[in-house]
């Protein structure tokens, strides 16, 4: 008889994933990076009432938030470190979430009203990447000018053949 246990699917779902499933919240497990930290893939739609469930489990620091572009012409992924932070914890507890949409309507939910530290790191991926964060209080530029055109992080990218030297003398 084979143990329950050794199937592929229990070898990638970790402890959160497990407890997501009982409380009936979609997501795809993806297993674990080389730090041993569970990953999982949230559809875009998902993603509000998915923050505020972790938050609610513990989950009250956004260590992180960044973007990447997965291949030219192909999804654009936004990717939130979340940890656990509470006084009596040797190791704290993370989780890695990932969301990937299309490039054509990159549109992810803001989470900054959930860990108000979102609000420069979506503004930086949005800046970056041209992904729009939904609800997002003051989704802007932060890095290029406000004149820029495109999202220079993008693997498709065509970088202009003109440069603009703006004080550098």
């Amino acid at each position: 008889m084979m143990n329950p246990a050794d199937n592929s699917t229990s070898k990638i779902q970790g402890r959160l994933s497990i407890w997501l499933v009982k409380h009936g919240l979609t997501h795809r497990p993806l297993g674990f990076d080389y730090q041993g930290i569970e990953t999982l893939q949230i559809r875009s739609q998902d993603w509000p009432s998915l923050a505020l469930s972790l938050y609610a489990y513990g989950f009250n620091y956004l260590r992180s938030q960044c973007a990447y572009d997965v291949e030219p012409g192909g999804l654009l992924a936004s990717v939130y470190h979340l940890t656990k932070v509470y006084d009596d914890a040797d190791q704290p507890e993370e989780v890695c979430i990932k969301i990937f949409v299309s490039r054509k309507n990159p549109v992810i939910p803001s989470v900054f009203w959930i860990w108000k530290s979102a609000d420069f790191q979506e503004r930086e991926a949005h800046d970056m990447f041209g992904i729009f964060y939904e609800n997002h209080p003051g989704l802007k530029r932060i890095l290029m000018p406000d004149s820029w055109i495109g999202w220079p992080l993008r693997k498709d990218y065509v970088i202009p053949d003109f440069y603009e030297l703006q004080d550098a003398y």
